[in-house]
């Protein structure tokens, strides 16, 4: 068969974590293992252009039996080529390409045309879409906590206050039940309007996040993700409702349904001096991550 010519249906944005598709493409990879795309998955890949969430972990079921799947990736096709991984040139959505979930397999693959099922493990999916959410909650917190810091105008967050998150932060990583976000506090950021001094007061900043926090997560709020297309490359968006009011984040990962899922969730700040700026580690934890 040749290479698929429209997206990967995904169902995760749905919470799905079983899906059944057909075998579209087999690709053999240059290590002896094989690219297996299909026409649907309830599978989430990493994105290689922001890995902040990573893989699901998960297998397929075939009529010859169970397959490992030891990776899924996003995968881009173009010119009857297709990119994987670190491999693709561009960002997910890009004009004039075809993007897919590649489900990563080691031995003999089903056949093209077949038909198999994605069975993806509901517990850690489960750990990771409670760290997403609270990373999400953390970051609005913190520019909230932070807001009275800036001597400029800033572009605004979903809250309408100083987007900070999305100014200084260096990286973001997902993990089950936690995330950890990096925010680079240089030159560029003093520019923009931040000073050197907006962390200086590290435990008032603190349990002021911590405090906003533990209002929201007692109050509760729908969560869903808003997906107007089911293609891989569709825009998405987590949507939340706050006591502030609904909230809206372009987002590709997988979350809780409602934020009473999470328990309580935390933060701690931890500053680190690097060459020529300051870096904050802002570890945020989930309550369910204890147990």
């Amino acid at each position: 068969m040749t290479l698929p010519s429209t997206d990967t249906i995904i169902t995760y944005p749905s919470a799905e974590t079983r899906s059944q598709g057909v075998v579209i493409h087999v690709e053999p990879l240059p290590d002896g293992r094989s690219a297996v795309l299909l026409d649907r998955t309830a599978a989430h890949p990493v994105d290689t252009a922001w890995p902040d969430q990573p893989a699901d972990r998960a297998a397929l079921h075939t009529e010859h039996g169970r397959l490992e799947i030891i990776d899924l990736v996003t995968g881009g096709i173009h010119e009857d080529r297709l990119h994987l991984g670190a491999d693709l040139p561009v960002r997910t959505g890009t004009e004039g390409w075809v993007f897919v979930v590649a489900h990563i397999i080691d031995g003999a693959a089903p056949g093209e045309g077949s038909t198999v099922r994605v069975e993806v493990d509901a517990e850690y999916r489960a750990a990771l879409s409670a760290g997403h959410t609270a990373c999400h909650l953390a970051a609005l917190a913190l520019d909230a906590a932070l807001a009275n810091q800036w001597t400029k105008p800033a572009p605004v967050d979903a809250l309408g206050n100083p987007a900070f998150d999305s100014l200084a932060i260096r990286s973001s990583r997902i993990g089950p039940y936690q995330s950890d976000d990096v925010y680079r506090l240089g030159k560029s950021l003093r520019r923009k309007g931040f000073p050197a001094t907006g962390f200086n007061d590290l435990e008032r900043i603190t349990e002021e996040v911590n405090g906003r926090l533990a209002t929201w997560i007692a109050g509760g709020g729908a969560v869903r993700i808003a997906a107007p297309s089911p293609g891989l490359s569709g825009r998405r968006s987590w949507k939340c409702r706050l006591p502030e009011g609904d909230v809206s984040i372009p987002c590709g990962g997988t979350h809780v349904s409602d934020l009473a899922e999470l328990g309580a969730v935390t933060i701690t700040l931890d500053p680190v001096a690097v060459q020529g700026a300051t870096e904050i580690t802002m570890r945020t934890t989930a309550g369910r991550s204890h147990r």
